[in-house]
């Protein structure tokens, strides 16, 4: 009797262990199929992934190319405009690109104004610095100009307390676009075609003509000696011409009494600049001539401004 339960019971145990082995066999074959189905969608993931990734590198080039072609239609728009354009809307790179555009157009065909400095050594510190700040004044009004001018530094040493002064002074001063020689204007232009702008001169300007270079003198005076610049236009044999003050302009009575037509450099620039562009010396001195040397724009009874005439 103890025999026939000790052959039942080992029975069982034998049917339970190979139902337990048919168990792990049957979990043990559903891993690995699910390892074979597994392999295919990982690889398509992948692969999904790749073309994704290569997608996005395609869809960031095109909206780098339209950008691109966004800045630059509104580049040629505003080279075809004047400054009347709005600027504020344009990015620093779009106005950087048609700044260095304008300036290099100037290079080649703009009005030639240049900087006389061979007596520049004769001026103080102090006088030195004022030169180098309107100096800096002065480049940016050509910068900031619809038809900049073509801008030349002449006898300007390489060695002088100038440059060093403007360097010191002037970020970036080096790379202005303007030409900066040590050679005199009458080394690079015929000297029949060159105008030396002097407030003491006895002709008026009558005209900016194109093949002419107007020559202003750089040199800050706080002692305030007459004909110096008319002087220096007899040195170098030249023509010698004012702007034309009294015929567009008139004192204005003030408690000072004072009226002057000394200008800085950067003054007489942004006139020359102005009358360029407008073909009136009434609107140019009006606009530019400061306030506080004691003259205005004098009224004419039939609006005439005789002697503007702009040579292209």
């Amino acid at each position: 009797m103890t025999e026939i339960v000790s052959k039942s019971s080992d029975q069982t145990n034998g049917v339970l262990d190979m139902e337990l082995l048919h168990i792990d066999v049957l979990e043990e074959e559903e891993e690995e199929e699910d390892v074979l189905q597994g392999a295919p969608e990982r690889e398509h993931a992948s692969f999904s992934k790749n073309v994704l990734r290569k997608q996005r590198h395609w869809e960031r080039k095109l909206a780098a190319r339209k950008s691109k072609r966004k800045e630059e239609k509104l580049r040629k728009k505003l080279n075809r405009h004047s400054e009347g354009v709005e600027q504020r809307h344009l990015t620093k790179r779009v106005l950087k690109a048609v700044t260095k555009e304008r300036l290099a157009e100037a290079r080649s065909g703009g009005h030639k104004v240049c900087v006389d400095l061979g007596v520049s050594h004769r001026m103080s510190d102090k006088e030195t610095s004022r030169l180098a700040a309107q100096l800096r004044r002065l480049y940016g009004a050509n910068k900031r100009a619809s038809k900049p001018f073509h801008l030349f530094l002449t006898s300007f040493r390489e060695d002088s307390r100038l440059l060093a002064e403007c360097v010191r002074m002037n970020a970036g001063f080096l790379n202005y676009a303007m030409e900066r020689t040590e050679r005199s204007c009458l080394d690079i232009f015929p000297p029949e075609r060159v105008v030396y702008l002097s407030p003491d001169a006895e002709e008026a300007l009558e005209r900016v003509d194109h093949d002419d270079v107007y020559v202003l003198g750089g040199l800050v005076d706080e002692s305030v000696q007459k004909t110096l610049s008319l002087s220096r236009a007899k040195e170098l044999g030249v023509r010698a011409a004012r702007l034309p003050i009294d015929e567009h302009m008139q004192k204005m009575p003030n408690g000072k009494n004072f009226h002057s037509k000394i200008l800085a450099i950067n003054q007489v620039f942004d006139i020359m600049l102005t009358v360029s562009h407008t073909g009136s010396w009434t609107h140019a001195l009006d606009k530019c001539f400061p306030r506080g040397k004691g003259y205005v724009v004098a009224q004419h009874g039939d609006n005439s401004d005789a002697g503007a005439t702009i040579k292209t």
